[in-house]
């Protein structure tokens, strides 16, 4: 049988092995990851994050920090924006598409047409890949809840760092916060140590009990460490972070997990590298000033600024942030995906704008209609129909002011391409 010649071709036949697209179970991987001598077994200390809102983030907070005190870093993170490639950085470095295509093959082949699905597959790929590099550190993202993920067939990490919990996926997860939280908290491990931010107190709650059951280590944030602009204080004694490279101030939160989870699990590192790794900080689409051809539609002294939040939790950031904004006009340009709560999303968001844009583009998997997003907003926004077409139109009314894409990660991949902003 003839290779496919691409990765995503590749991907495209390994996804009619499996009738769902998300199953959430461990067996599958794990026959599969025997047969492939189990690289799992074999990576550098790992870093595992799960949560709501802030995964990405953490993660990228972790990588900076982490490459920055010298070490060199695997990460896995979903979903990608632009291409593919970005799901999967080993030693530092995005995977080349021959290395992928190749350990998509392998992974193939060692599974033998038994029912997987993709994310399982991209996993196997990414753990093989990484079992075979040189690094220091291992950054796994969990793509979906925790307990039942595919990257949680990983033994112990050496830091569980567990993000702000909010309403998202109930379908999978569970309906209330501490069923989605008690989820998450799944990839706590016997003796473990887990680092948790900012929670509900019912998403605490079923954290703290997941950690008394596996007799594992919890520092929480107010309790064990603090944050602060400006300031991080753990049991090691307060350090100075002077900024930080991505915007907004729930950031802090996601830098300060970030840094009490390096702290405790590897304090031989130089509290300098980590303050400059935090201001190095880059994280495509989170609170992301562009500066390319989208941006070029708006007039001179406008601003164009992009964020991929999509739920309840990530309205609530936006909304904090366009509240530090009241200096200049606000236009908001929203496109959702349709499995999305955009009553919600908007609820929180469209209070801070001063007008909003319903848009879907060609490309945007799943995109929610214009009408759909129209209706949701109670007529106050109108219909773009599109990003290019929304900024001519926000161009024409005359604000200079500052303008944000956001509502879906699959929308600001458009918007990316569309500016000429790629991840890198």
């Amino acid at each position: 049988m003839s290779l496919d010649p691409t990765p995503d071709d590749l991907l495209a036949r390994l996804a009619g092995l499996h009738p769902k697209l998300i199953d959430l179970s461990l067996d599958r991987l794990r026959r599969l990851l025997a047969r492939l001598d189990n690289p799992e077994a074999r990576l550098p200390p790992v870093v595992h994050v799960a949560g709501t809102n802030g995964k990405g983030s953490t993660c990228a907070f972790v990588r900076a920090m982490a490459e920055a005190a010298g070490l060199r870093v695997h990460v896995f993170t979903s979903p990608h924006l632009v291409r593919f490639n970005e799901r999967i950085r080993i030693a530092g470095r995005l995977v080349a598409d021959d290395a992928l295509g190749a350990a998509l093959s392998e992974v193939e082949a060692a599974n033998d047409g038994a029912p997987i699905t993709v994310f399982e597959v991209i996993t196997a790929a990414a753990l093989l890949l990484f079992a075979r590099a040189p690094a220091e550190l291992c950054v796994l993202e969990v793509g979906l809840g925790g307990r039942g993920d595919a990257t949680n067939v990983i033994a112990t990490p050496r830091v569980a760092a567990i993000t702000s919990v909010s309403l998202d996926h109930q379908e999978f997860l569970g309906e209330t916060i501490g069923e989605i939280a008690a989820e998450k908290a799944g990839i706590i491990k016997p003796g473990g140590l887990v680092v948790t931010g900012a929670q509900r107190a019912e998403a605490m709650a079923a954290i703290t009990a997941a950690a008394a059951r596996q007799g594992a280590r919890l520092l929480a944030r107010d309790r064990d460490w603090t944050i602060e602009p400006g300031r991080f204080e753990d049991a090691r004694g307060v350090l100075a972070v002077p900024r930080l490279g991505l915007s907004g101030a729930h950031q802090w939160d996601n830098a300060g997990i970030a840094l009490a989870a390096l702290r405790a699990a590897m304090p031989g590192l130089a509290e300098a590298a980590l303050t400059d790794g935090a201001a190095r900080v880059t994280w495509p689409a989170r609170m992301q000033r562009l500066r390319g051809a989208l941006a070029g539609l708006l007039p001179a002294g406008a601003e164009l600024w992009l964020d991929g939040g999509h739920n309840e939790g990530g309205a609530a950031a936006i909304a904090e942030m366009l509240a530090g904004w009241g200096d200049k006009p606000i236009d908001l340009v929203v496109g959702m995906k349709q499995t999305k709560d955009e009553t919600a999303f908007l609820a929180r968001v469209l209070p801070r704008a001063d007008a909003a844009f319903a848009v879907a583009e060609p490309g945007q998997h799943l995109a929610m209609p214009v009408d759909a997003i129209v209706a949701a907003s109670g007529g106050r926004a109108v219909p773009g129909p599109d990003i290019r077409g929304a900024l001519r139109r926000i161009a024409a009314s005359g604000r200079v002011g500052r303008v944000l894409i956001c509502g879906s990660l699959h929308l600001a991949g458009e918007a990316l391409k569309l500016d000429g902003s790629l991840p890198a």
